[in-house]
């Protein structure tokens, strides 16, 4: 028994310096990648600046269009893209898109997408009283269900993404009867702006302007990172 106990001690530690290492770890490709890559020269605000927007709500996904609408929408969304001048940086459809695109628009890179989705799940966590009101099930079983890779981001992990990491998130939409959706930090004076499209209820992208598209650059390796 006594040895039996020794083990499990020795492993529940093993874990804790595990999940440690794993916190620390996230924290250095936080910062470091923000330094280097976060910084945006406003181009895509400045060339939307006529649009108006509609005041964002934040909800949970709950329609999903039949092909139909969806390659209508799409259409739409093709056609607005062209006309602002206006690039997608096309990211995986695999669950994750919304946070992908996030990713890309923070690091110039989609593949830190699993960090990006565990801040914003840990927003959702330490300020239940912000979102819970939007969320239509029990709210523990909705941040749990959102930490799971995979799960599609909503209009509740956009506006704790945008209060989280400080930023005004601008999506130019698919929708019908407006084009660009503003989701405005909370209590804070946002200090960057991420642009997205928005295939309405299907699909996330990271938008750029298309002439910057040109000198687009890649993150540098770090030998920690890989």
């Amino acid at each position: 028994m006594a040895h039996t106990t020794l083990v499990e001690g020795e492993c529940s530690s093993s874990t804790s310096l595990s999940s440690q290492q794993e916190i620390e770890d996230d924290r250095m490709i936080a910062v470091v990648l923000s330094e280097e890559y976060a910084q945006l020269d406003g181009a895509v605000g400045r060339r939307l600046a006529s649009l108006s927007s509609i005041p964002h709500v934040p909800r949970i996904n709950t329609y999903i269009p039949d092909l139909n609408d969806a390659t209508l929408d799409h259409h739409r969304l093709l056609q607005r893209l062209n006309a602002h001048g206006l690039y997608e940086v096309k990211v995986s459809g695999d669950g994750n898109c919304q946070f992908r695109a996030l990713s890309d628009q923070m690091f110039r890179s989609p593949e830190y997408h699993k960090h990006v989705r565990k801040e914003i799940v840990k927003q959702l966590k330490d300020f239940r009283t912000l979102y819970e009101g939007y969320v239509p099930m029990q709210y523990k079983r909705y941040y749990k269900k959102m930490a799971k890779a995979g799960e599609w981001g909503d209009h509740v992990t956009l506006q704790a993404a945008a209060d989280k990491f400080g930023a005004k998130i601008c999506l130019l939409t698919s929708f019908r009867d407006t084009c660009f959706v503003e989701i405005i930090p909370r209590n804070q004076t946002p200090q960057k702006e991420f642009w997205l499209s928005f295939w309405s209820e299907v699909h996330y992208n990271s938008l750029y302007e298309l002439r910057d598209m040109q000198v687009r650059y890649k993150p540098k390796k770090k030998h920690w990172l890989f």
